[in-house]
């Protein structure tokens, strides 16, 4: 049919009028405040270009029977769907900064999305943006992709630096950020196609800004930014907007406000029906070599307090052969749990793109009820 359009980075066939496509979230229509993502850049390219790492195309086989997937994208034998270039998808700008989203387990599409940018230089200057759509929500997983690529456009268009004192940086960066969630907030209702109060497109979203020795990070809703130092306390540098926040606020223990029937309640969000988007920001002077971790709730919801997590990242870092899936987390196939105790021997994974994919196995290993996006930024030698 002549109104039939195709992807130009998967070749899907999408609907006529889309921005993007259903298959694997790639800009079809130009209009919106989002930035282009290339196939690949070189390394020592500025800090406003990306490489993606293109995921593995849709398998011919059935991924849950085996058997034969049509041309309609469904199993002949199952009825099972195939696996979707969105279902799983990784970002590298530079080899010191990546990240992996995938589709877990349990969820029927990925409303995750990431946007990555950093400088060729190792920890020097970095963004990684996190946006998880709201899965009661219409097109969140459209809104969520425009969003985080919206933000990323704004925050690759200005280094901030204010009169030079730290304090100037921060506050320079603050408002850096609240530009940035304008844009994906208006990003976000850009993507709305029902009216208010018939559940508009929304997402959560967290920025996180490395200016060399200091990280800066702002957040509206319930996905995560981290320090993970490689000695000394973790931090999670975000403060959930959530009905359980509130409720550790009030002295509630953090497993039993977590663990409860309202735990993933938000109380902030992007959207045409947010009650307020702009976001809070935090900031941290670095002193040593880490990780900076953005992630979604599909990975938090299992590893919550910081020093949990840095447990977890420094286990999956010391995997002697990673065991690594990217197709396979999409559908259902998990990794086993990183062993307590690794060898000592062994060599850390100083690679941010394979530490990202261990996470995400591991996530899916504890049941994948979620969608599960990890970004990373390396700092220091490992």
């Amino acid at each position: 049919m002549d109104d039939v359009v195709t992807c130009p980075a998967c070749h899907s066939e999408t609907a006529p009028g889309a921005r993007f496509c259903e298959a694997c979230g790639h800009e079809i229509n130009p209009g919106m405040p989002v930035a282009p993502v290339p196939d690949a850049v070189d390394t020592a390219s500025p800090l406003d270009s990306v490489r993606v790492v293109p995921p593995a195309p849709a398998c011919a086989a059935c991924a849950a029977c085996g058997g034969v997937v049509a041309e309609d994208g469904y199993c002949q034998t199952c009825g099972t769907p195939a696996v979707k270039p969105r279902d799983h998808f990784r970002e590298q700008p530079t080899p010191w900064v990546a990240g992996v989203c995938d589709r877990g387990i349990r969820h029927h599409r990925n409303e995750d999305a990431m946007a990555l940018a950093a400088d060729a230089v190792p920890a020097s200057r970095a963004l990684l943006v996190v946006c998880d759509g709201v899965s009661s929500s219409t097109d969140s997983d459209r809104a969520s992709l425009a969003a985080a690529r919206a933000s990323r456009e704004v925050l690759t268009g200005s280094r901030p630096r204010g009169a030079g004192t730290v304090a100037a940086r921060v506050a320079a960066t603050a408002r850096l950020l609240e530009s940035a969630v304008d844009a994906a907030n208006a990003a976000v209702i850009e993507s709305t196609t029902v009216a208010r109060g018939e559940n508009p497109a929304a997402c959560t979203w967290v920025a996180a800004v490395l200016d060399a020795e200091l990280l800066v990070v702002g957040w509206v809703g319930d996905s995560r930014a981290y320090w993970l130092p490689d000695s000394g306390e973790a931090t999670a540098l975000t403060v959930d907007d959530s009905w359980a926040a509130e409720q550790i606020a009030r002295g509630v223990p953090r497993r039993e406000a977590e663990e409860g029937p309202q735990a993933h309640a938000i109380t902030r969000w992007l959207g045409v029906d947010a009650p307020d988007p702009t976001p809070r920001h935090a900031s941290r002077e670095l002193d040593g070599p880490g990780w900076v971790l953005v992630c979604s709730d599909g990975l938090w919801n299992y590893c919550s307090e910081a020093e949990d997590l840095a447990a977890l990242v420094r286990r999956c870092a010391a995997v002697r052969s990673p065991s690594l899936a990217p197709a396979g987390t999409a559908s259902g196939v998990t990794a086993a749990e990183p062993d307590p105790e690794p060898d000592p021997v062994a060599s850390p994974v100083a690679d941010p793109l394979a530490l990202a994919e261990e996470l995400v196995a591991w996530a899916n290993a504890q049941g994948g009820h979620d969608n599960i996006t990890v970004a990373l930024a390396r700092v220091g030698s490992p």
